[in-house]
């Protein structure tokens, strides 16, 4: 009788040669093939692209930006604000998360005015930070730090009411201090939900900065847009734009990258796909 070990093998055997990078390529193919597309309907005669401008003026104009130094001016600016607003928002979401996930009397008495809060729309708090905080870096970081706060908090605060109620008992059975119990069993438990929150958090912060830039500021990604908008300037607009979203894919790359090895010990369905 034949083993059935080669027929288990055989699915495998048949898969495809992996290419180094090949899953950081294939997200190129659509931006690029949409890109590609616009530009040869532009050239065609198809379309006329004076309010959608093709990727090759887009393309001169960030380069023309970035030669000049002023690209460089606007990204470092933003960059600043969301790192700073980034910084305070997620360490505070992590510390009410935690308190009112582990705290039953702490959350019925703050979390029904947290979720109220966070109804709110962004737009709505600029007036009101800028009268109490003007119109410098204070009121731009807050407004920042608020949106980075909220969906932090709730990862955090959800994730923590999520665990496995088991896996408690299990350390209670063996005699664990609430020290042990919170760092063998709660924190990796809470760990990658929290992680997928931080990452949520930071670009909310990418959008409240462009809130923030829009309604008061000298420089940065969202005073080019305004510039633009100002100037009807297309071109500008749609650079700025892409400049928001090369920044902030880097520094979500840069976050997975600090933050992956933390949960390395994760064996998930991902692996093997």
């Amino acid at each position: 009788m034949a083993s059935p070990l080669p027929l288990a093998a055989a699915p495998a055997a048949r898969r495809l040669p992996r290419l180094p990078g090949g899953r950081a390529l294939a997200g190129f193919v659509l931006p690029l093939g949409l890109a590609l597309g616009w530009e040869i309907a532009v050239r065609a005669g198809l379309a006329q692209g004076r309010l959608v401008p093709p990727p090759s003026r887009v393309l001169a104009t960030l380069w023309g930006l970035a030669e000049s130094g002023e690209l460089w001016t606007h990204v470092l600016a933003s960059l600043s604000r969301v790192a700073a607003g980034f910084g305070f928002g997620a360490l505070a979401g992590i510390l009410v998360g935690a308190l009112t996930g582990t705290l039953p009397p702490v959350r019925r008495l703050i979390d029904p005015s947290l979720q109220a809060l966070r109804a709110i729309p962004s737009i709505a708090w600029v007036p009101l930070f800028i009268l109490w905080f003007g119109i410098f870096e204070a009121s731009k970081i807050t407004l920042i730090a608020v949106g980075v706060f909220f969906p932090v908090y709730l990862g955090v605060a959800g994730a923590i009411a999520g665990v496995d109620r088991k896996l408690v008992e299990v350390g209670r059975v063996f005699r664990l201090s609430r020290v042990a119990l919170a760092r063998r069993i709660l924190l990796p438990a809470v760990l990658p939900a929290t992680l997928v929150a931080l990452r949520t958090g930071l670009g909310l912060g990418f959008m409240f900065v462009a809130a923030a830039e829009l309604l008061g500021a000298s420089e940065g990604l969202g005073y080019l847009l305004l510039d633009g908008q100002q100037l009807g300037k297309p071109d500008q607009i749609v650079a700025a734009i892409l400049a928001f979203a090369a920044l902030g894919k880097l520094c979500d790359a840069v976050l997975v990258g600090l933050t992956q090895p933390l949960a390395r010990w994760q064996d998930t369905a991902r692996e093997s796909l």
